[in-house]
């Protein structure tokens, strides 16, 4: 079946026509229009497949961008296929389309909660085969999200519905992946082979970062050490390599830089010329001026601008950067990756501010015009309060009377109704589409959104019904939003397989086949009756 063009349901029925033909009476069993059915329903055969595929919709996307900056693509990060698979259902649900909805793979999430040591800190610690473990595990639960969507359709065609055209272009809850590779779990040899298994898993977009790989650190927590430019460089080019490898030629790199927050080197470079890049990395290097009679055994020089100067090395052996460095230093990883096969920048920023993120941005695109961002909408920041700061301070220039908020308590629910809280949540909702367009964000995500929805729901769940609620804070909370929001895992038989799997087991025994359905399957307190159902909706306009 592997010749058989993906999608085409005629073309695989010719197909299988034919080689009963060639096989005769022992193929009898054999129904050309249900494996037809069954090929429609599993677009993608491999991992590899879906990369490709993926690829291409990314640098479709990046074009469209480009032309126009409302455009902007958005992902959740997702720590379980079920999750992204509900998350895609939703997508296809609410939204009608997938188009510009991608899914994040957050390290720190396979860290923290798919790591055999149990939580672990988004330091690398974790299994490197745990990373394409999940993405591979992520597009299981899509290409099942698929097959399920499809047999209902075929299901009801068979029973004379007009949905043929609902087959024929039907849209895939397959989706780009971008994937957290945190430092390359090692050399450039291992970023490679690492990366090979990321791709053959599915995925179409790797995100690397400048950080020493024994020393990386969650990009919103102190202590980051990175990397001279070589050194990443190498990384990005065996990134390359495993793409171009494996046939996918519009593979993406996301080139992500620490240095806004890093303040340390394991390494100093060797200059071979001035004004070259690992000259210009060590520019950022703090050091003092010494005679060359101060010099301590084993001390280590360099020659700046004629004069002998002495890095600061840290006890640990590490060398620290200049005070204010940050900045430019960003600036020059950004322009080097691009310049050396990276297509996306990742800036981690203390802080979700439009201005300082198009400061740094307008400086790269001085060099390279198309450069633009995949941005971490980060749970670490506390929106709401760095918002209302931004807002207090405009209107601070506006000449407004100020003396009704404090300032050090603005995240008091007494100024929720206020005009300063209006702006700042106005600015909240709408930071997406000014970053987009002023600060060159190309991708927007949340990393770790259903970390804390799965905390906050459990939170819900257990104050109710470990209380005197009981059972109804499970039904009137849960079940009963499932039911009346048209919630896919309400059915929770189905979402898993069953119908999928009874109709696959008449394919194969025919009326001999047990199967789950039937009158004494509980999932059919679930049909909802319809005018039940329109009653409800009517009311809850």
């Amino acid at each position: 079946m592997k010749n058989l063009p993906q999608t085409n349901y005629s073309s695989a029925l010719q197909t299988v026509r034919t080689l009963k033909e060639k096989y005769g009476e022992s193929w009898n069993a054999i129904h050309p229009e249900s494996v037809a059915r069954m090929a429609t329903q599993n677009r993608f055969k491999t991992g590899l497949d879906i990369a490709i595929y993926t690829a291409a919709i990314m640098r479709k996307d990046m074009a469209a961008y480009d032309a126009d900056s409302s455009k902007f693509t958005q992902s959740l990060g997702c720590w379980h296929g079920f999750v992204a698979q509900q998350k895609m259902i939703a997508i296809k649900k609410h939204h009608k389309t997938t188009s510009k909805k991608y899914l994040y793979l957050s390290g720190w999430m396979v860290a923290a909660l798919r790591s055999e040591f149990g939580p672990l800190p988004d330091q690398s610690m974790h299994e490197k085969t745990a990373v394409p473990a999940l993405i591979s595990e992520i597009y299981d639960f899509l290409r099942q999200a698929d097959a399920i969507e499809l047999n209902d359709l075929f299901k009801r065609l068979e029973r004379g519905e007009d949905v043929q055209d609902q087959i024929d272009n039907f849209e895939t809850h397959v989706v780009p992946i971008i994937a957290d590779i945190d430092a390359g779990f090692g050399n450039e040899e291992a970023t490679y082979l690492l990366t090979k298994k990321m791709i053959q898993a599915g995925a179409c977009a790797i995100q690397i970062e400048n950080q020493v790989s024994d020393a990386k650190q969650c990009g919103h927590q102190d202590g980051k050490v990175t990397v001279p430019h070589e050194d990443f460089i190498a990384k990005l080019n065996a990134i390359r390599y495993a793409f171009l490898e494996l046939g996918v030629e519009d593979g993406i790199i996301v080139a992500r830089t620490d240095s806004e927050g890093a303040g340390l080197t394991q390494k100093l470079p060797v200059s071979q010329e001035p004004g070259d890049l690992a000259s210009q990395y060590l520019a950022f290097v703090e050091a003092e001026e010494i005679d060359v009679k101060e010099a301590k055994q084993d001390d280590v020089l360099l020659k700046r601008d004629g004069k002998l100067v002495r890095p600061l090395r840290l006890a640990n052996g590490l060398y620290k950067f200049k005070e204010g460095s940050n900045i430019d230093r960003v600036v020059l990883d950004c322009i080097t990756s691009l310049q050396n096969g990276a297509d996306l920048l990742w800036i981690e920023t203390p802080t979700p501010n439009v201005k300082q993120i198009a400061h740094m941005v307008n400086r790269i695109k001085e060099v390279v015009p198309t450069a633009k961002l995949v941005y971490n909408n980060s749970p670490s920041f506390n929106w709401t309060l760095n918002f209302r700061h931004q807002v207090y301070e405009e209107m601070l220039a506006e000449g407004e009377n100020m003396t009704a908020y404090d300032r050090n308590n603005l995240m008091d629910s007494h100024y929720d109704a206020t005009e300063l809280c209006y702006r700042a949540d106005e600015k909240i909702k709408t930071f997406q589409t000014d970053s987009a367009r002023d600060a060159g964000i190309f991708h927007h995500l949340i990393t770790l959104p259903t970390y804390h929805t799965t905390a906050l729901h459990m939170n819900d769940l257990t104050k109710g019904y470990f209380s005197e609620e009981g059972m109804l804070a499970y039904v009137k909370g849960v079940q009963r939003q499932e039911i009346r929001n048209k919630v896919s895992c309400v059915k929770h038989q189905r979402m898993a397989g069953s119908d999928l799997g009874d109709d696959h087991k008449s394919f194969f025994a025919g009326d001999k086949a047990i199967k789950a359905g039937g009158g004494k399957n509980t999932s059919n307190q679930f049909e909802i009756d319809k005018k039940v159902e329109k009653r409800e909706l009517v009311t809850d306009k």
